[in-house]
């Protein structure tokens, strides 16, 4: 098992929170982790992450799968300018790489949004540290065990 994977099994063990963990194969994207699991692609949670331009560090917005980020909502939400972050930065303030980005267990605080569209299901699945794993969890569970902020920041 990878690091990644038992950091995310040890935040969602540790956080009591009932939750399964798959591999159902290669889930880089929303619709492949959709059809992976055969759910609809907006419960697929996205750990979409970009650069504070003022802070440096990295934001998460998690989203559904259908939805896409905007810009200026986003910039909005978190307060500064937001830029594309990069692979080194992601891996640095989140220990995960790009494809297998968690939205929990990271290797420290980060300042976290959440799509309010999740909360339209009982069960949404995420990334769970690499880029072939995921796990289901409820929408309020993910919420609180994220620290992720309800956030209106979707096109």
């Amino acid at each position: 098992m990878s690091k990644s994977l038992k950091r995310v099994r040890a935040a969602l063990e540790a956080a009591g929170a009932p939750f399964e963990i798959t591999e159902p194969g290669e889930a880089r994207t929303a619709e492949m982790a959709a059809q992976a699991v055969g759910c609809e692609v907006d419960q697929i949670a996205k750990s979409i992450i970009l650069r504070g331009e003022d802070s440096g560090h990295v934001v998460l917005f998690i989203t559904a799968g259908g939805n896409r980020v905007s810009a200026e909502k986003a910039s909005a939400v978190a307060g500064q300018p937001l830029g594309k972050a990069d692979a080194g930065l992601i891996r640095a303030e989140t220990g995960f790489a790009i494809g297998g980005v968690a939205p929990l267990g990271h290797v420290g605080p980060i300042t976290a949004f959440l799509d309010p569209r999740l909360f339209d299901f009982d069960t949404v699945w995420a990334a769970a540290g690499t880029p072939r794993h995921v796990f289901a969890i409820a929408p309020a569970d993910l919420e609180r065990i994220s620290g992720a902020k309800r956030a209106d920041f979707t096109e």
